[in-house]
């Protein structure tokens, strides 16, 4: 009698469609419930072709088998697979426990998907139509894949815990009402998040959400123009790199491979501000060939970000500012013309230790890039770039930018400061060429004894004066403190007395550069 009771409740109930009836015994076998026509356009979920009730199922049916339904044929397991299937009415299973796998492909809802709360093992949604999906604290102990879906009303996926794999790659979702394509701030992803060739309209939002391993954004296209952000993402943290990068178009294989040479890409373009603030990237952040549109209020923001390498390879914005303030990386690899130029880059308290840049970039695009970072002096930028070239070795170049550091600080000094800085710079480049000091005196001192070579000068007391010595006598002028003991037993008349007094003027300022440039040397020390 039990065993009577089991065989009817496994058997398709009253009410049911063909098409439902279908269904029922295809989950009960495990296997595929194929409705496609076999035509592509026809197929195509979102195409304008109506599909009849030989392809409808209704969605309370689809909730019974997923939460309550038949037990699978002897030596079989239980499975929703659905291929081509129209599901009208709104499939609620909210608050649900979806034990069997879950796979469907081509099909078509006619409205939302409601998953909040609800908990699956594997969900696979591959190139369907859906209104909406609403799922926000959804859990799988698996994958949720929605690869080339497309949902004109959005995705929230709020604080969702998904076990592995997060894949939307292909997939186009437009904003909802409030403006945002996907909403899934504090969400954790127990591997990877792959979302190559998105297109996403609206707000992409991953405040907090947590990468257990790489975030791809590969070929992903972002538009968000009329509103702040196309990207929000800050305190977000990824184990190993974040991607914004190019994809191979049209490949069969996506996931994380390089293209293969010669093949056809799509570069990460992204219309609107990206804000990554506080995020913290295991291996690396990398924007190699990333395209950035932005309009003057919108900004590429990465205030505070911790990673071991920032590859900031991508194309130069035309508009708005990138914002670097307060970030600590050791590798930057960059390129001179993906920077943008003065008043559109902040930098303050940014952090590198290796410089690595990709094709030529001289001193004096370095020099320039840290001068676009400072709308007014500030010397951090100057020392921490001589730091970095110093550790690398090149210290004649960090002596160039320490250089560059005080002339720039001298255009914001007052008259009387600024006249000493040019006296600096010229006569010793602020401590930093002290070569020059010695062939400022040797040229003095060949034209002061050229000079004194023709004068007669009468002794100040006769019979107690050295022998004259035109090259003694002009070197005595230069030399301040050091008395070489001709100075003072010449009588100066006349036009010898301006030079001399010329002589040892310019002597002491040489004398007092070589000093402030060397004190500031050793305090650099």
């Amino acid at each position: 009698m039990t065993e009577g009771l089991r065989l009817r409740a496994a058997s398709p109930p009253d009410g049911l469609t063909a098409t439902e009836a279908g269904m029922w015994e295809a989950f009960r076998n495990g296997s595929v419930y194929d409705l496609s026509s076999g035509d592509a356009a026809v197929d195509d979920p979102h195409g304008p072709h109506v599909w009849g009730p030989e392809r409808t199922v209704r969605a309370r049916v689809v909730c019974w088998l997923l939460l309550d339904g038949p037990p699978a044929l002897a030596g079989r397991v239980s499975s929703l697979k659905l291929v081509g299937v129209r599901i009208s009415d709104t499939m609620d299973l909210a608050g649900g426990t979806v034990v069997p796998y879950v796979e469907l492909r081509g099909c078509r809802f006619d409205r939302e998907v409601l998953l909040p709360e609800a908990r699956f093992t594997t969900l696979r949604l591959v190139d369907c139509a859906v209104p909406r999906l609403e799922a926000a604290r959804l859990h799988t102990e698996g994958d949720l894949h929605l690869p080339r879906c497309r949902f004109p009303g959005g995705i929230r996926l709020t604080d969702a815990r998904i076990g592995t794999d997060l894949l939307l790659n292909q997939a186009v979702v437009h904003h909802n009402r409030g403006g945002r394509s996907i909403a899934a701030d504090g969400m954790t992803v127990g591997q990877d998040l792959q979302a190559e060739l998105l297109e996403s309209y609206g707000e992409l939002s991953l405040r907090g959400a947590q990468i257990g391993v790489s975030l791809s954004l590969r070929g992903a296209r972002l538009r968000n123009p009329r509103a702040r952000l196309a990207l929000n993402a800050p305190q977000l943290t990824v184990e190993r790199t974040l991607y914004l990068t190019p994809a191979g178009v049209d490949s069969p294989l996506l996931g994380g491979l390089t293209p293969v040479r010669g093949s056809r890409v799509q570069r990460f373009a992204c219309q609107g501000g990206i804000r990554l603030d506080d995020g913290r990237f295991g291996d690396a952040v990398d924007l190699e060939q990333a395209r950035f549109v932005l309009t003057e209020e919108q900004e590429l923001s990465l205030r505070r970000v911790q990673t071991p390498e920032l590859r900031f390879l991508g194309e130069r914005p035309a508009l708005g500012r990138v914002v670097l303030s307060g970030a600590r990386v050791v590798n930057l690899m960059d390129r001179a013309d993906s920077w943008p130029g003065p008043g559109r880059l902040q930098m303050s308290g940014f952090t590198y230790e290796n410089l690595v840049p990709r094709g030529a970039f001289p001193l004096s695009l370095r020099l320039d890039w840290v001068a676009a970072a400072t709308a007014e002096y500030n010397p951090e930028p100057y020392e921490l770039l001589a730091a970095v070239l110093r550790a690398g070795g090149a210290d004649e170049e960090a002596r160039e930018v320490l250089l560059a550091k005080q002339r720039r600080r001298r255009a914001g000094l007052p008259l009387a400061a600024r006249i000493w800085g040019y006296v600096q710079d010229w006569t010793v480049a602020y401590g930093y060429r002290p070569g020059r000091a010695a062939v400022w005196m040797a040229l003095l001192w060949a034209g002061g004894s050229a000079a004194f070579a023709q004068a007669h000068l009468p002794p100040l007391k006769s019979g107690e004066h050295p022998a004259w010595d035109p090259a003694l006598f002009a070197l005595d002028l230069l030399l301040p403190v050091i008395d070489l003991g001709q100075v003072g037993s010449w009588r100066l008349r006349g036009s010898w007395q301006w030079l001399a007094a010329a002589m040892i003027l310019v002597g002491w300022v040489l004398a007092t550069a070589v000093a402030a440039g060397a004190t500031r040397l050793l305090r650099r020390g």
